[in-house]
Parts: structure tokens; C-alpha cells; sequence
């Protein structure tokens, strides 16, 4: 995005924000034509609100009023032409102000890559549309789970296009490995766990049977008691 608009971009770390001046100042000190990310908003920091319990010592005092105020109030009109990207992983853990039109006008849910994807990736990082490896580096993509930045970071590793490409295709075998691994690690995880549960239910059907056996027993010797004091009287 940065390179298409010819923005310039700032990489904003709340946690180093550690009260509402320090952002304001931060939002001030931005040029315009320029693009804002905030990435992990969800997992940074805790926004406090007005109704929150009070502050402890070393907690931020980051409000999420002075965060509405940096996205869309009176303090975002410092500058023109400036766009917010923020990175989210639980979407339903962030207020709902904060979601609303106006402040995040465009939701976009970032998947693993997919094979066209990676077209993409490749034609913007390697300046190529088709090349030999893309039928294996495709039928690996479908078989594991791989980020775009992860593709995009081996993408950009050099300048020699089959070089990067055949460490690309590396990268996902790698991946590919690991997941088998992974899932045979799990499948004899599972195999062990229902072997140990069946073992256990050996153990206590016999430990029921042998109690139900020796109760049987000493029901048979009390019955035959009883029957010979009946006839001896």
C-alpha cells in the first residue's frame, strides 16, 4: 500500500504509548500522506475507560477515549491524507467502538495463502507470472497451512529468481514434514490415551467382577447356613 500511494509509514507500538499526551504527541509528529500501523491491537495493551477500576502503579494510562480521539476525534485533524491500519487477532476482545464505520471502515480477514495468492506474491516480489516450480510450490501451498508473510519473507531473500523459488519450495517441505510429524505425533498421542482408558476399564471390570464373585460367594455360605439351622430345628 505504501509503495502503490507513495506514503510514507509508521510503525506504532502502543506499549510504548504510556498515556494520551505521549500519543498525541506521536499523531503530531506524523507528515501527511502517510500510513499508521498498529499492529496486535488486541493483545498490546488493555484499554482503560472512564469506568474502569483505578490505576495501579506501572499500568498504562492509554485511555481508549484517547485512542477514538487519535483515530477519528478532534486530534486526527492535525493531518491529511492518512490511513490506519491496525492488526487484530480476537476481533470480539476490542470494543465496539472501536470497530464502528468511521474508525475501521474495512475489515479484511487474512487467511493462510492460498495458490493464487502466491501468484500475486510472486509477481509483485519477483516481477514473474509462471515459472516452473509454481505446479509444486502450488500443490505444497494447498497441503499446508503458510501465511503470505511467510511466503512474501522467502520471496524476499534474493534476487535470483529459481534460487528463491527453490527455496520457497524447501521452506513448505519443510512445513509439509512437520505437519506429518505433528500429526502422527498426535495420532499416537491419541492411540496411547484410549489404550490407557481401556486398560483402566479392564482393571475395573475385573477389580467388579471379583468383588461381585466373592459377594456371590459369601451370599451362597450364608444361604447355606440359614438352610442347615432350619433343619436341625
Amino acid at each position: 500500500m505504501a509503495n502503490y500511494l507513495k506514503f510514507d509509514i509508521y510503525d506504532l507500538e502502543l506499549t510504548r504509548m504510556r498515556n494520551n499526551s505521549k500519543l498525541r504527541r506521536f499523531l503530531t509528529t506524523t507528515v501527511n500522506r502517510s500510513i499508521l500501523v498498529i499492529e496486535d491491537i488486541d493483545c498490546s495493551i488493555n484499554l482503560q475507560d472512564r469506568r474502569s477500576r483505578p490505576y495501579k502503579p506501572g499500568d498504562s494510562q492509554l485511555t481508549l477515549s484517547g485512542l477514538l480521539n487519535f483515530i477519528d476525534g478532534l486530534w486526527s485533524s492535525c493531518g491529511n491524507e492518512r490511513i490506519i491500519v491496525f492488526t487484530i487477532n480476537y476481533k470480539d476482545k476490542l470494543d465496539p467502538a472501536l470497530l464502528r464505520p468511521g474508525r475501521m471502515d474495512m475489515h479484511i480477514h487474512m487467511s493462510y495463502c492460498s495458490p493464487s495468492g502466491f501468484k500475486i506474491l510472486a509477481s509483485n516480489y519477483l516481477n514473474i507470472k509462471n515459472h516452473c516450480l509454481f505446479t509444486e510450490i502450488e500443490k505444497l501451498i494447498e497441503e499446508v497451512e503458510v501465511t503470505p508473510a511467510e511466503i512474501a519473507e522467502e520471496l524476499m531473500k534474493g534476487d535470483d529468481v529459481d534460487a528463491v523459488l527453490n527455496g520457497l519450495q524447501g521452506f513448505l517441505q519443510r512445513k509439509k514434514v512437520m505437519k506429518c510429524e505433528k500429526t502422527e505425533a498426535e495420532t499416537q498421542a491419541e492411540m496411547d490415551y484410549k489404550e490407557v482408558i481401556r486398560n483402566e476399564n479392564e482393571k475395573e471390570g475385573q477389580e467388579m467382577e471379583e468383588k461381585y464373585s466373592k459377594e456371590r460367594v459369601e451370599n451362597n455360605k450364608r444361604n447355606r447356613a440359614k438352610g442347615g439351622k432350619g433343619r436341625l430345628a
